[in-house]
């Protein structure tokens, strides 16, 4: 599928033809966004630019070196997009190319970020005169997503405090969910620090137009704040696990208390049943109330095992 924006006298009219390329020139057309593009879309775009089009492979490398860099005429910038899911979060990656200040970008799903900066470009064309400028307020919708992701997050893990604080059963299940929150956190913490190189990469280029730089210095700022966030949860998120663990190993050491204590309880009374157990002639023996006697033994003997056990704080 392409998308192809252009200028029609004062306004950002789309088209899903790539035909139309072939009657539109460099001024005209402001953005192509791919998403699974057809070969002959490819095409259509890298003739019209005359530059070519990153394969997937390549926009999915992570060296420095492939994720942004420049050639003499063009811009190729490589990121990845985080997709909150049920349970787990997934990344996109999303191709960036700027040539002659039009932005082509080459997806495979549909995103976000990119939905609403393209209604915004419709409503508002005078605020997004170039691909350049495009290309910045993607990556400032997409940090603003981040922000509102790890807010979510924040909310799910004064939950689980709560939670643990309340007293609630701590199961494998629960140990699990928080887990997996660190693996979301972490998700998250790399895709910000991703956009965090792309806006650095940015900022050393002669290439962008100045009026944006002042917009990029704010997005430095706003992506430090949220890796200061990120580091702060997972800190967190570490705290609260070694607390779950410490609460179930403290379950179980009260368990295993129980047992100990039950079984020494016992201990005399099993000794008692033992002596008088045995096939000899054994004192006190030869009446009609001698099973009634050595029970009150062995409960006697169970009382004098639970004093001490109480008396030395040992329950």
């Amino acid at each position: 599928m392409i998308k192809i924006f252009y200028k029609d006298k004062s306004t950002v009219v789309t088209s899903e033809n790539y035909k139309i390329l072939e009657e539109l020139g460099f001024d005209d057309v402001v953005w192509v966004d791919l998403i699974e593009p057809e070969g002959v879309e490819k095409r259509s775009v890298e003739d019209f630019l005359e530059v070519p089009l990153q394969t997937k492979a390549k926009s999915e490398e992570i060296e420095s070196s492939s994720r942004y860099y420049e050639t003499e005429n063009s811009i190729y910038a490589n990121t990845n997009f985080l997709i909150p899911g049920p349970d787990e979060y997934s990344m996109e990656t999303v191709s960036f190319i700027i040539c002659e200040g039009i932005l082509v970008t080459a997806r495979q799903v549909s995103l976000r970020s990119l939905n609403d900066i393209q209604r915004k470009v419709q409503l508002n064309n005078k605020m997004y005169p170039t691909g350049y400028h495009i290309f910045v307020a993607i990556l400032e919708n997409r940090i603003d997503l981040d922000a509102d992701m790890i807010e979510l997050m924040a909310k799910e893990l004064d939950s689980y405090s709560r939670k643990i604080n309340g007293g609630v059963d701590l199961s494998e299940d629960f140990l699990l969910d928080i887990n997996q929150l660190q693996e979301n956190t972490m998700l998250v913490r790399e895709n910000v620090v991703d956009k965090q190189r792309m806006v650095s990469s940015i900022m050393k280029s002669d290439k962008f137009p100045r009026d944006v730089y002042s917009r990029l210095n704010l997005l430095i700022k706003d992506i430090d704040s949220l890796l200061n966030h990120t580091s702060f949860s997972y800190e967190r998120l570490d705290y609260m696990q070694n607390t779950v663990l410490g609460l179930i190993n403290l379950d179980q050491n009260k368990i295993m208390k129980t047992f100990t204590f039950v079984s020494l309880l016992f201990m005399p009374p099993t000794l008692l049943a033992s002596i008088y157990g045995m096939n000899v002639k054994l004192p006190l023996l030869g009446g009609h109330i001698d099973f009634i006697f050595i029970l009150l033994i062995m409960v006697f003997a169970i009382f004098i095992a639970w004093f001490i056990f109480k008396k030395r704080k040992m329950l």
